[in-house]
């Protein structure tokens, strides 16, 4: 394989939609918590930003995969950071930590990414369609 092939292999996740918008819910999650309290550094800014790079990176890695059934775990792992996050900034909006427009924007996009990535492992689980078989009365 060249180089070339070999590079667009590596970065095919770039081209999936849900990855796209996973980083971009990564880029608002780090720049909503940059004005969190000090004291939430190693807390809830740390679990917040983790689990926002989480979701893009399971995404990368489960594109990657081969096998069906290997593509899906990842893409589970990446609901399940989905999940963490969403209570992360429910927890963060109810301290108070950041304004209400900032909040209703990160839940847009999560909600965006969570339907990308349902629709990404429903379309994984679906058998794939078989040829039809033609009947052997069919040539008599």
């Amino acid at each position: 394989m060249n180089y070339e092939k070999e590079r667009n292999f590596v970065r095919s996740h770039h081209r999936l939609i849900v990855w796209q918008k996973a980083v971009e819910l990564a880029k608002t999650i780090y720049q909503l918590t940059s004005n969190f309290p000090k004291e939430e550094t190693y807390g809830l800014v740390n679990q917040m930003r983790r689990s926002s790079v989480s979701v893009a990176s399971n995404i990368a890695e489960g594109a990657g995969r081969i096998s069906s059934a290997e593509k899906i775990k990842f893409f589970v792992i990446a609901r399940g950071s989905l999940m963490e996050l969403d209570t992360q900034i429910e927890i963060a909006a109810q301290l108070g930590y950041c304004l209400k427009q900032p909040v209703e924007d990160c839940r847009a996009l999560l909600n965006s990414v969570s339907r990308l990535l349902n629709g990404l492992i429903a379309s994984r689980k679906m058998p794939l369609p078989l040829a039809p078989r033609s009947s052997p009365l069919a040539n008599l």
